[in-house]
């Protein structure tokens, strides 16, 4: 999937590789699940799954080549209690569950999925290694 840096990310980035200013670079990024684009640019999104056992998931990647990374091993998500709707994008993020989006969590980059998912109650959420590919062109 192509990734798509939000704008908090993009200023970030900037900052730190073309004025010097420090950037702490979160321990552990986390992928969270989202029933829609809304607000994810922008680094307030509205649309995150929630309830149901849903909790965002630690993510580690592979080193960057080409431009592109990936999951290096399987993501396994919480068995739904509820239905958590059609899932349609992912979202690295640096908290595990803080929810004040551009205060203390935000969007790093973010892409829609190639195949939305249904996700019903007492659905499991499976990436396998690899599956969770981000590319930045």
């Amino acid at each position: 999937m192509a990734a798509n840096l939000s704008d908090f990310y993009e200023n970030k980035i900037i900052d730190h590789m073309l004025r010097g200013v420090a950037y702490t670079v979160p321990t552990t990024i986390y992928l969270a699940l989202f029933t829609a684009v809304t607000g994810l640019e922008a680094n307030s999104p509205t649309a995150e799954v929630s309830g149901g056992a849903y909790a965002r998931k630690a993510c580690a990647l592979d080193a960057a080549s080409g431009g592109a990374t990936a999951n290096t091993s399987q993501i396994t998500f919480a068995t739904a209690t509820a239905d958590w709707g059609t899932v349609t994008h992912v979202a690295l993020v640096d908290h595990l569950s803080n929810s004040t989006w551009g205060t203390n969590v935000n969007v790093l980059v973010w892409g829609a999925l190639t195949t939305s998912r249904v996700v019903e109650d007492d659905d499991v959420v499976v990436l396998d290694a690899g599956e969770l590919d981000f590319s930045i062109v």
